[in-house]
């Protein structure tokens, strides 16, 4: 199979002349990668898979596989496959013929095209499933069937609209896992849309976060996590408190509960926002952690490995710690106890907003 990146280039996707979906994006997806489009509802990762597609026609902008400007071609000339989140399997076809089907369509000899969708299923560990029919199926078999059928016409970039809304934790994660394997076997672009931040940081070599329509930050999956560039990125990815911080007049930095922080920056500015990682506070801190919140316990949760503590501060800011299971029974808190959350200045990463 031959491999090609995607280029979009100030591309801009309107509905109904008035409704901006996908507002003038730039993005380079390498060769051969495995990219993650991420965000809420609405935010415009649909519509740019299907743009590049060709199931929607773009506004404006251009849109490049490999060295081939494709906007105006039609799906089946673009080299790229789509796998739905419906599946969309006939359910009066065994899965080799479900996978065959296109193969069909295009006038390949019977036995070329079952053999093909043979090989195809043995690649997706269904080859002893081949003459069950979809209702015969479980839903992770059912899209694995969909994810060969896919992959039969040697694309160059694979398409995946949220793949993995349908199936259980347990199954989603064992998918995961064959989603990846694949794409590192077949060598191949894959473009996956999806609302799970764990799913992204999972799979990902790019992960792209949108909002309303533009890509806020695209980066690797640790970049992105650990150093978000906006307040948006942080709280969407999750696993971050907020802090605003305001200057006083000497000079000193404090949180808006009025507690004093310590800052490793040099931002000149009057106020600013900081992420601090949940995983990177502590309770009941010691003194080497200066940053201090001081709060009551609004929430306990046990995890199994981790238990997440929230508490609300003077300021009603909500807040939350993740702690090891260990740490957490070794000093445990109780619903309404007032408790301290201390962190490192070196661990309160700053926002652009």
């Amino acid at each position: 199979m031959a491999d090609a990146g995607v280029e979009l280039i100030a591309v801009t996707k309107r509905y109904g002349g008035t409704v901006t979906a996908v507002d003038a994006v730039d993005l380079r997806i390498p060769s051969g990668s495995y990219c993650c489009l991420i965000g809420p509802s609405g935010c415009g990762k649909t519509s740019t898979l299907r743009m590049i597609a060709g199931h929607e026609t773009a506004t404006a902008g251009d849109i490049l596989i490999g060295a081939r400007n494709v906007t105006e071609l039609p799906p089946a000339e673009r080299g790229t496959a789509m796998m739905f989140q419906s599946y969309a399997l006939f359910p009066h076809l065994t899965c080799l013929d479900n996978v065959a089907f296109s193969l069909r369509m295009r006038g390949v000899e019977k036995t070329e095209r079952r053999r093909k969708a043979a090989e195809m299923l043995a690649r997706v560990h269904l080859d002893e499933m081949a003459e069950r029919r979809p209702a015969q199926l479980s839903g992770g078999q059912q899209q694995r069937v969909a994810l060969a059928r896919a992959l039969i016409n040697n694309p160059s970039v694979l398409l995946l609209d949220e793949p993995l809304s349908a199936l259980d934790p347990f199954l989603r994660g064992k998918m995961r896992e064959e989603l990846k394997r694949l794409q590192r076997d077949l060598g191949i672009t894959f473009v996956h849309v999806t609302h799970a931040q764990d799913e992204a940081l999972a799979l990902a070599d790019l992960v792209v976060v949108m909002e309303r329509g533009k890509i806020v930050q695209s980066d690797a999956p640790r970049a992105v996590f650990e150093q978000p560039r906006t307040q948006f990125v942080a709280r969407f990815m999750g696993g971050h408190n907020i802090l605003e911080c305001r200057r006083t007049a000497d000079g000193a930095w404090h949180m808006r509960d009025g507690s004093p922080i310590i800052i490793d920056t040099a931002e000149a500015a009057a106020s600013l926002r900081l992420a601090v990682r949940t995983d990177r506070m502590r309770l009941m801190p010691p003194p080497e952690l200066p940053n201090r919140l001081h709060g009551a316990v609004t929430a306990v949760e046990y995890h199994g490995p981790f238990v997440r503590v929230a508490l609300q501060d003077k300021a009603g800011d909500d807040h939350s710690l993740l702690l090891s299971e260990q740490d957490f029974y070794a000093r445990p808190v109780a619903l309404g106890d007032q408790v301290v959350a201390g962190f490192s200045p070196a661990d309160a990463h700053l926002l652009a907003n």
